[in-house]
């Protein structure tokens, strides 16, 4: 492996498009840093402390894992990369049921720019209007007034003055703008797909924070002794079955990632000129967690709903009140059985709604049918077409059922055990499965650039 990784820095293209990358990272992580100018740090971090508004902290957390910034800080790239996200998601779902975006996306290369245009111009849409009320609502979720410095904000309500909520909305939309572009500059001329890099830098950033908690507690108890994991004295083999648990996740993880179901197909035969082409048995593969991470991000932004909804109107007494606060501990990620129903109930319903829209069996059997391809034992046409949404429903229930229990681990082991939320995330959760899909992508990609130089990839023996 260390021969593997020496090879890499002695081609020159791939050693400059690694510290590119490395250096636009690099850059993004400063900017990750940095507050607006209208931004008191030290009430921010005192008011963090106190807790403020649970739900919507725990909404803002649920957001930062995916958004590539830490929502809480207010810093320039506040925001993080979440309205291009969002846009991107919106194009997908109107492409699959909006005739004029449908025709543009079967356009080639010329309608994905297209589309990619008008996605870019929806994200600084969504980041106006994000960070407008985004700004608005930061007093109210730090449950202080005093978030932004004298002289910006208006002291009785704790909220900016109406041009600095324009100058902080426009810092804010410039800086997810120029995420945007970073992430382009990736694609362009770095490794790796740039968006998911930086959310993966996100990821990453954020998981020494509950190491370092593991380590303060071992070290203010004096030991395993004085620690409590479990309900009781952490011992050795309390922290080694946390570890075999990481390990064994992580295998199931990139089991799963890397999984196929390989369909047998033939291609017909073509004569050219003295030359007969085809006729080669080859498979067509599909991967057995189509939907990647999406059914959990939908699962959980959706779950934090009801739980914010019910919290805010329990303060309100009687027995609206005492229902409301039910209701609320109900869907809090502290109920073992009822949260994570509801999770599992959602991951199913996501992971069938997005194969539905990203899968289609219609055109893969016409496009087999017009590369002279046919899977063997099924006719062109209408049967082959009913056989891969056989084969779709069946392995997506797999796939399913492998995210609803990667996803309810990290709130079995926090309620379990009676660990840091942060540190059970490491057993599953959104930001394992971000950050294994990207390293494989990232892999694969830095493979096919040693496969072209007659090297051997990372992953071959």
């Amino acid at each position: 492996m260390f021969e593997k990784i020496r090879v890499i820095f002695t081609i020159p293209e791939l050693r400059r498009k690694i510290f590119l990358t490395l250096l636009l990272l690099a850059i993004f992580r400063v900017g990750y840093q940095i507050n607006l100018p209208m931004v008191n740090p030290d009430e921010i971090k005192i008011a963090d402390a106190a807790g403020g508004n649970d739900a919507l902290q725990t909404l803002l957390n649920q957001a930062a894992v995916f958004s590539a910034s830490d929502i809480r800080q207010i810093t320039i790239f506040g925001l993080g990369i979440m309205p291009y996200i969002s846009a991107s998601i919106i194009f997908q779902l109107l492409a699959s049921v909006w005739a004029p975006l449908e025709k543009l996306q079967k356009e080639g290369e010329a309608g994905r720019k297209k589309i990619n245009e008008y996605t870019r111009y929806a994200t600084i849409g969504l980041c106006i209007f994000q960070s407008w009320f985004y700004l608005l609502a930061m007093p109210t979720i730090f449950s202080s007034k005093a978030i932004f410095l004298d002289g910006f904000c208006n002291p009785a309500t704790g909220h900016l003055y109406l041009h600095w909520q324009l100058i902080a909305v426009f810092i804010m939309t410039c800086g997810t703008a120029f995420l945007m572009w970073l992430g382009e500059q990736i694609d362009a001329f770095g490794i790796g797909n740039g968006i998911s890099l930086l959310i993966m830098a996100g990821i990453l950033a954020r998981m020494p924070l509950p190491i370092i908690q593991l380590y303060k507690d071992f070290h203010d108890a004096g030991g395993l002794a004085g620690m409590k994991i479990s309900g009781g004295e952490a011992s050795l083999v309390n922290i080694l079955m946390l570890a075999f648990l990481f390990f064994a996740v992580v295998t199931g993880v990139v089991f799963i990632t890397l999984g196929q179901r390989r369909i047998p197909s033939q291609s017909a035969k073509h004569i050219r000129g003295r030359r007969v082409m085809g006729g080669m048995k080859q498979y067509l593969p599909i991967r057995v967690n189509q939907a990647g991470v999406m059914p959990i991000i939908f699962a959980s932004s959706l779950l934090m709903i009801p739980a914010w909804i019910f919290n805010s109107f329990r303060l309100g007494g009687g027995w609206f009140g005492r229902t409301c606060a039910f209701l609320g501990a109900m869907f809090s990620r502290e109920s073992m059985f009822t949260y994570n129903f509801f999770y599992i109930v959602l991951i199913f319903f996501f992971c069938y709604f997005w194969t539905a829209i990203t899968f289609n069996p219609k055109d893969m059997a016409e496009n087999l049918k017009k590369n002279g391809t046919i899977i063997r034992g099924h006719r062109p046409g209408k049967q082959t077409r009913d056989y891969l949404e056989k084969v779709m429903i069946r392995i997506t229930y797999v796939g399913a059922a492998f995210l609803a229990v990667v996803a309810i681990i990290p709130h079995i082991l926090a309620n379990a055990m009676h660990i840091n939320y942060n540190l059970a995330s490491f057993y599953g959760g959104t930001s394992l499965l971000i950050a294994v899909s990207v390293a494989f992508d990232l892999v694969q990609k830095i493979d096919s650039h040693l496969v072209m130089v007659n090297h051997k990839g990372l992953l071959e023996k």
